[in-house]
Parts: structure tokens; C-alpha cells; sequence
């Protein structure tokens, strides 16, 4: 899988980057933690402060254009984004405390 990066455009505001990039893969769409991790690795940063919005595939490509928010910290990121998109992208503390809720 290969990623490449179409736009950046900073968000000093929220502590993060807009990212809009580009994917060209062999197979099936991969999956979001993949993608994520991909990203990551491509920008340097740790998997827990990339957070992929959307992905996007044509019928029949071989091509993904997606849409990812890059943070400054895993912490802006938790702070800042809704809870369905840290849980799709498995990130936070929320994990660490559900099982705690769950005993009570």
C-alpha cells in the first residue's frame, strides 16, 4: 500500500493538521487501522494521534482518496474529537475505563 499525500493544511486552533491523501493498493479497500498506521508512519507521528475520517473508494479502483486529522498529541486529539471516531480509530483512555464501569 502506498500512500501519498494530496494537501496539508494547518488548524493551529485545534492543535492538529488537516490531511487529504492519497492510497494505491494491490487488493480490497485496507482496513482504517491500516491506513492509520500507514499514515502515521509516512508523517512520523504515533498511531494514536492520527485520526482517518473517511475513506473513499470508486467501484472497481484500485485507489482511496481519504481524510485524516494529524494532532499534535494523542491528548488534543481525545479532547477534541467525537467519541464514535476515537473508538473507530481505537484510541484513548476511554477503553482503560468502560471495563471499570462495567464492574460497578
Amino acid at each position: 500500500m502506498d500512500v501519498d499525500i494530496i494537501s496539508e493544511e494547518e488548524n493551529p486552533m485545534l492543535h492538529r493538521t488537516d490531511v487529504t491523501f492519497e492510497l494505491s493498493h494491490e487488493d480490497a479497500t485496507p482496513e482504517r487501522l491500516q491506513v492509520r498506521d500507514s499514515l502515521a508512519a509516512k508523517l512520523n507521528k504515533d498511531a494514536d494521534e492520527v485520526v482517518i475520517r473517511k475513506l473513499d473508494t470508486k467501484f472497481g479502483m484500485r485507489k482511496t482518496v481519504g481524510q485524516a486529522k494529524v494532532y499534535d498529541t494523542a491528548d488534543y486529539a481525545r479532547e477534541v474529537e467525537q467519541d464514535h471516531m476515537l473508538e473507530r480509530n481505537k484510541i484513548g483512555a476511554e477503553d482503560e475505563a468502560e471495563p471499570e464501569a462495567e464492574e460497578a
